[in-house]
């Protein structure tokens, strides 16, 4: 399972009910925030999330509207001492500005307090343990080094107690070694197999974010079959030469995407002010029925196979 709570959904500017680019990503012990628009560490406030654990922070592209609220929320993990360590992912063009933005702007030739880890983003995985998978997937925009990030729970099959019961298959150890893939040995001198105490492939959770896009071609083989797909829709369809001309998409060109993929959940953001939500939930909705245009502190869960869960807070 994962979570997602939004903490800006506005395009390029704030609005009055918007801020800036951010969203923080929940999975057990991690925490990601996947890019930090102006603003972004008075929404982490507001959405009563807090800093701890906040160490990751994954950034899309380059644009001030995406990063801008890198220098006070670094500011104030020094001040503080929220964290050990910072990890910024990004392209290598994103990192340039952010050095630029924390040791030019922010620190002035200071030592921080705070270890601060800046990490180039490559396609491919970036990090993975026992369950999860963390990678990253490029993308068309303005500009070099752009990224889309998906978050994936590996698939896995389920010890089976009763049948592990029946066997005599000791608690312990032993269940341990089956969990792994091991064939394990009892005293009686059977052989008990993965295969005799595992149930059926259970597929794991797959969350995709695609930042901000000029256009969808290729994108299908990163995000196909995830269970929520987090997408720009900056422009309605009638734009659609705007949006190319700026680098972004269609609230429809999202819909089409998402339903041409496979993916079951389609979640928007990235919102224009020149347009009314109930316009863009409209054009996306044509296409794929059940799209949501999310808002500021909207949190959800996601879930395999299973349709967004809206958390209460």
């Amino acid at each position: 399972m994962f979570e997602v709570m939004f903490l800006g959904t506005s395009a390029s500017a704030p609005s009055i009910q918007r801020g800036l680019s951010a969203q923080v990503v929940i999975h057990k012990e991690y925490r990601f925030l996947v890019d930090c628009g102006e603003g972004t560490q008075r929404q982490i406030l507001r959405s009563g999330i807090g800093f701890r654990r906040l160490d990751k922070i994954l950034l899309t592209h380059s644009h001030l509207d995406h990063i801008l609220g890198l220098g006070g929320l670094i500011s104030t993990f020094a001040r503080w001492e929220t964290a050990e360590q910072i990890e910024v992912w990004g392209g290598k063009s994103t990192l340039d500005r952010v050095y630029d933005l924390i040791y030019g702007v922010v620190l002035r030739g200071a030592r921080p307090s705070v270890n601060i880890e800046l990490y180039e983003v490559k396609p491919g995985v970036l990090m993975e343990d026992d369950e999860f998978v963390l990678s990253a997937f490029p993308v068309e925009h303005r500009g070099p080094d752009c990224f889309g990030y998906t978050f994936e729970r590996k698939s896995h099959r389920p010890f089976m107690n009763d049948l592990a019961e029946s066997l005599g298959v000791p608690r312990g150890p032993e269940r341990r070694q089956l969990v792994n893939g091991q064939s394990v040995h009892l005293e009686d001198g059977r052989t008990i197999l993965p295969d005799d105490v595992l149930g059926d492939p259970i597929p794991g959770d797959k969350l995709c974010i695609t930042g901000d896009i000029g256009r969808t071609a290729g994108l299908s083989q990163y995000i196909a079959g995830a269970d929520a797909l987090i997408s720009e829709a900056t422009y309605l369809n009638y734009e659609v030469d705007l949006a190319r001309r700026f680098g972004h998409i269609t609230a429809r060109e999202a819909a089409e995407l998402a339903f041409s993929s496979d993916v079951k959940n389609l979640m928007l953001t990235h919102i224009s002010r020149r347009y009314r939500e109930h316009e863009i939930a409209a054009e996306a909705n044509e296409t794929f029925p059940g799209a949501v245009v999310v808002r500021d502190f909207d949190h959800f869960r996601i879930r395999s196979g299973c349709q967004l869960e809206r958390v209460e807070e």
